[in-house]
Parts: C-alpha cells; sequence; structure tokens
C-alpha cells in the first residue's frame, strides 16, 4: 500500500514525498489506520520495521488536522523509550515527518544531561511541547517536582515495551499511566509478547487492536558462523579474528554491562582501538563514543544490548556475538546491524559450553546450523557440541546434589487535555471516526 492511500495530512504526505518514502512497510499499513481511527493498537514487530513512522506519522496527522482538539499550551503526546539514544532517533524521525507542520514542536527528555539542558526541558514541558519523547526514570524525575502536566494529553505510546520491562521500568510506566485522562489514546509497540507484556496491555490498553507481524529470519546476506568454546578462549578468538585484517566497523555485544567494561579494558590492552557503550554512561559520554564510531576514529564498538535495537548505523561489516543472547528475536536484533542497506555482513558468536542449549534453541529458530569455526591456532578444542546441559553453572567440584536427583537431569528453561474527544460509543474507550478530508488538488507532484 502506498502512503498516498491512508488518509494522512497533505503535510505529512508532502514530507514522505520528499523523504521519498512511498510504500507503507507491513506495520505501517495494518496499524495507521486504527490510530487514526482513535482505537487502541497493540503493535508486535521487531526493530526494522518501521514501527516509529508507524505511530508518528497518524499522530502527527491527526494533529495537524483537527488543532482544535490539540491545545498548543498542552503536552498532546507522550513516547515512551527504554534508551537515550532511542529517544533521540524518535525525535530526528520526528523532525522530517513534521516539516511542513507549523507549531508542533518536541522535546527528547532523558538523563545524563547537564543542568542547562534540564531547564530547557522544563521550559519546553510547563509551555507546553507537542510531544515529548522521554525515558521512564527522568519523566519520573519531571512529574515528581511537578514539572509538567498530562492532564489534556491525547496520545501515550510505549516504543520497544519489552525492552523497558526487561529494564525494570513496569512502575515507572504504570505510574505515569495513572497521570493520563481516561480519554487517552494509547498505543503500545513490542518486539516479543512474553507474558508481562500481556498483562502490562490488559492493564494499559482500551479495547485495543492487536497487529502482529511474524518474526522475520535475518537478512540471507549475513554470513552467520560461531565458535563453540570455553570461557577463558573468548578473547584469544576474538584476537585471532583481528589478526586477519577484520577490525573496521565491528560491534562486540555482551548482555551484561560489567563485561563490557571488561572486555573493552582487555582489547585496550590489545592496542585495539575500541570504545565502550552501556548505561552508566553519562549521555554526553554516550554521544561522544557513537559520534567517534559513526565517523570511523574507534574500529570496535563494544556493547550491551542499548545499541541492538532501534539504532541507525547502516555500515556495520561484522557484529560478534560474546555470549548468546537467550532469546532468539535478541539474537535476530543483535545480528541485524549488519548486512543493512545492500551490505554483505558477518555475524560471529561464542559459544560457552552454558550457551549452547541457548545456541541450538536459535538454530531451531532459525531453522538451519549455524557453521560451526575450527578453533585457532594454539587453542584447544572446546566443549561437545552434541551434549549441552539447559543453562546453569556447571557445580563445582565436590558440591553436592539434591538427594534422588539424577545426574544428567536437565534444569528447566530460564525466562528470560484541551477539550477531550468523544468517545465512539459509551464506555468503549474508542474516539470517533473521523470525517475523511477533501481529496487532494491534483499537483505535478501528485500526478506522478
Amino acid at each position: 500500500m502506498k502512503f498516498e492511500e491512508l488518509d494522512l495530512s497533505d503535510n505529512i504526505l508532502d514530507a514522505l514525498y520528499d523523504m521519498k518514502f512511498e510504500e507503507c512497510t507491513p506495520i505501517q499499513e495494518r496499524t495507521i489506520p486504527h490510530i487514526l481511527n482513535g482505537e487502541d493498537v497493540l503493535g508486535i514487530a521487531q526493530t526494522g520495521t518501521g514501527k516509529t513512522a508507524a505511530y508518528l506519522l497518524p499522530v502527527l496527522s491527526l494533529i495537524d488536522d483537527y488543532p482544535a482538539d490539540f491545545p498548543s499550551d498542552a503536552i498532546n503526546c507522550v513516547i515512551m523509550s527504554p534508551t537515550r539514544e532511542l529517544a533521540q532517533q524518535i525525535d530526528q524521525a520526528m523532525q522530517g515527518f513534521g516539516y511542513y507542520l507549523d507549531g508542533i514542536s518536541s522535546i527528547p527528555v532523558y538523563g545524563g544531561n547537564d543542568g542547562n539542558r534540564f531547564d530547557q526541558e522544563v521550559k519546553a514541558m510547563r509551555e507546553g511541547a507537542g510531544l515529548v519523547i522521554a525515558t521512564p526514570g527522568r519523566l519520573i524525575s519531571h512529574l515528581q517536582i511537578g514539572n509538567l502536566d498530562l492532564s489534556r494529553c491525547s496520545f501515550f505510546i510505549l516504543d520497544e515495551a519489552d525492552r523497558m520491562l526487561d529494564m525494570g521500568f513496569s512502575e515507572d510506566i504504570m505510574k505515569i499511566a495513572k497521570e493520563l485522562p481516561p480519554t487517552c489514546q494509547t498505543i503500545m509497540f513490542s518486539a516479543t509478547m512474553p507474558e508481562k507484556i500481556e498483562e502490562l496491555a490488559k492493564t494499559i490498553l482500551k479495547n485495543p487492536v492487536e497487529v502482529k507481524i511474524a518474526v522475520s529470519k535475518p537478512a540471507e546476506k549475513i554470513q552467520q558462523s560461531a565458535y563453540v568454546c570455553y570461557e577463558p578462549q573468548k578473547l584469544r578468538i576474538i584476537e585471532s579474528i583481528f589478526r586477519q585484517g577484520d577490525l573496521q566497523r565491528v560491534i562486540i555485544f555482551s548482555g551484561k554491562k560489567t563485561k563490557v567494561k571488561d572486555i573493552t579494558t582487555k582489547l585496550t590492552r590489545m592496542k585495539i582501538n575500541c570504545g565502550a557503550m552501556h548505561s552508566d554512561l553519562t549521555q554526553a559520554e554516550r554521544d561522544e563514543i557513537m559520534f567517534r564510531f559513526k565517523s570511523g576514529q574507534i574500529d570496535v564498538l563494544v556493547a550491551t544490548d542499548i545499541v541492538s535495537r532501534g539504532i541507525d548505523i547502516d555500515d556495520i561489516l561484522m557484529v560478534i556475538n560474546y555470549d548468546v543472547p537467550h532469546d532468539a528475536e535478541d539474537y535476530v536484533h543483535r545480528i541485524g546491524r549488519t548486512a543493512r542497506a545492500q551490505r554483505d555482513g558477518r555475524a560471529i558468536t561464542l559459544v560457552s559450553e552454558d550457551d549452547i542449549y541457548y545456541f541450538k534453541a536459535i538454530e531451531k529458530f532459525l531453522e538451519r546450523e549455524v557453521t560451526k569455526n575450527p578453533m585457532p591456532d594454539g587453542l584447544d578444542q572446546g566443549p561437545d557440541y552434541k551434549l549441552p546441559r539447559k543453562g546453569g553453572a556447571r557445580p563445582k567440584q565436590g558440591a553436592r546434589r539434591n538427594a534422588g536427583t539424577p545426574r544428567n537431569a536437565k534444569a528447566p528453561r530460564t525466562a528470560k487535555g484541551g477539550k477531550p474527544r468523544q468517545n465512539k460509543d459509551a464506555g468503549a474507550g474508542k474516539k470517533p471516526n473521523r470525517q475523511r478530508r477533501k481529496p487532494k488538488k491534483e499537483t505535478a507532484k501528485s500526478a506522478e
């Protein structure tokens, strides 16, 4: 479907034309009409499917088409993001989509900034920023101080909701939701659908339309392989890979920030030009690291999953999973950083003894066996890949098992307001269908 076929405002269509956006992605095609119709939406789709545009385009279009419903001195839309980087990216997308919109502003709100930035956030929110794009912790801080009024908010959007819950923001999200008026339209996007997302959806969404786009397999252009190894061998394997000359535009992922710091320290001792990205950095430090990596001043970025979703870097040549994600979707997100924009890419995973079970689950999801690389010269053979244990560390020497527990028993797998618009039906929680505006005048642009 083309964007021209949707009931988007003329100004939004003009911006899309300038940006050379013509065809909707599946998630956009299936969610935009429902959002325009005033319905709550639960969208399940992985990163890279166009979710940001799926909610920004209809929200901006409604504000543009119905200015009387959205006072200029109110916060009309709150967008929640799990990370500062994604908040910045959403704000950048808003600037592009809203290029032709008059009087519609946005402010990214996140921690790690100096006092001047905080004062700018306060001023924007008190004067009525059209869209507030915020991380949960920072928004809670402003709420507690009394810097913003959400009583007239018309849209509440959760982007990467599963990641926010994984990061422990569930309580913050509920506190923010309680500040919203009952007429607020809520839109939630998530890459996965665990039980906690279902519970959150039932709590804050009203009769939602559920749109689910199947998790796609990694791009065929990604050359996937793995080393089955012991934990102490991992850095030696990376050193061997880099000796082959593969030392540009590389991201090394690890699930824990403590391990990211340790890996970065050890790579630096090897004279490898690298930088670390994790949640302990200030915003200025994060911006500096990302700038240096994007500009080529840093060859290797060692990062937590903070970079695996929603970060737009198109020329990554290699992704190395220092440890195995416990979710197949997370694996897809990580290696999806490479082989973008018609480029080729490599994804190498270091599979330790405790991670064999999880990597086998990933192979099952991929419906293929990932190539296992031979160990580099000088390193002993790794563990037997055929007999994985189901998670958990090996019992220490002499540790007693529970009485009656078989030696080879498997452990269970661990989980990882202005004037409110009237409801369509009393108590239904939906807003009315808006009449379609008059057809756009024929122009040379639209006739093409």
